[in-house]
């Protein structure tokens, strides 16, 4: 769950002290091209206060004149359709064919909100279920594969960390990465064996391991919503985590340095047990190519890309020369494989 939905639901916690009605609206479909997508949450009061998004502006403030007029309902669920015609769509915005439906969900009992925001502090997944009929709100322990469905009936939102970053090394570059990544929707773990490296780590809501970084892998049980980078610098604590990170699911596996670094590290990996495929797997250098030198900049190349591969974005990458030359030296021919094994 991103930092802006967290934002919403302490909204709603903080201004259940207040008189004014509350409203906790959600994008529940769109056609055609919109700007934010389904299970996007905007908080609004009576007043007029609002934190949060649906849309890219205009929306929020049609809504705000609604809830300031006393035009939006206080006991039931209401579904509304902003984009129908073109003079909708122009008035609000919206792109070229785009139709976007919020459910506006008058916030009676908040209770739930307290129970979400402590689930999300414990590093839980939790399912949201409303029922639009009664506006009654069911809690249940949530899955990665669980998603976001809207059926007219019910709304379901699923909400905690649903992506895993195990970074190894607790540098600098990792504590730019680390704070970056929070507000991505990760739940970050960072692993250094070097206990003077751990006493100077100061990212608050992530996990410190003090594995070594292949017992950190397998311990995490590194799954297809985890991603992996490896940013010490030091090859016995970088390489050892690669070689089980590159045998899992993981989804995007990293690892810093120069495109030579890199090539040697390659070179290294295929003594052991990894094959063709899952060096070439491996991205490094890791990060987009956007020129980054410093320790902010290279953690922004680093989540630019995963933003690029997550959204099945092309994307130049630093690792691409490498990779094509891995895998034009590894598996051009039917033999290489069995050297490289």
């Amino acid at each position: 769950m991103n930092s802006v939905d967290i934002s919403v639901l302490e909204a709603l916690h903080e201004w259940q002290a207040e008189k004014f009605p509350l409203w906790l609206v959600t994008v529940a479909e769109t056609f055609g091209s919109s700007p934010r997508q389904p299970g996007a949450m905007l908080a609004l009061r009576g007043d007029g206060m609002a934190v949060g998004s649906v849309s890219g502006g205009c929306i929020e403030d049609d809504l705000v004149l609604r809830a300031q007029r006393g035009e939006l309902p206080i006991d039931r669920c209401e579904v509304l359709t902003f984009g129908v015609t073109r003079q909708e769509a122009k008035r609000f915005k919206l792109p070229c064919g785009g139709v976007i439906r919020l459910v506006i969900e008058p916030i009676k009992n908040a209770g739930w909100v307290e129970q979400v925001m402590q689930l999300i502090r414990a590093h839980r997944l939790v399912m949201r279920t409303l029922h639009l009929d009664s506006l009654r709100v069911e809690l249940a322990d949530a899955s990665r594969t669980d998603s976001f469905a809207f059926d007219d009936a019910t709304l379901i939102t699923v909400h905690g960390p649903r992506w895993r970053m195990l970074i190894i090394g607790a540098g600098q570059t990792s504590s730019y990465l680390a704070h970056m990544a929070q507000a991505l929707d990760y739940q970050v773990f960072v692993c250094d064996p070097r206990k003077d490296m751990r006493e100077t780590w100061g990212v608050p809501d992530t996990i410190l391991m003090s594995e070594m970084p292949d017992d950190a892998v397998q311990a995490l049980q590194v799954d297809g919503s985890t991603v992996v980078i490896a940013l010490t610098h030091d090859p016995k604590l970088d390489d050892m985590a690669l070689l089980e990170a590159l045998k899992s699911p993981a989804f995007y596996v990293g690892a810093l340095g120069s495109l030579a670094n890199n090539a040697k590290r390659r070179e290294r990996l295929a003594l052991f047990d990894l094959t063709p495929e899952e060096i070439v797997r491996l991205h490094g250098p890791v990060g987009l190519d956007i020129g980054s030198r410093t320790p902010p900049e290279i953690a922004v190349s680093i989540l630019a890309h995963l933003i690029a591969v997550r959204n099945r974005l092309p994307g130049r990458n630093l690792t691409d020369s490498a990779t094509r030359s891995i895998q034009s030296t590894y598996m051009s021919q039917p033999g290489d494989q069995e050297v490289c094994s």
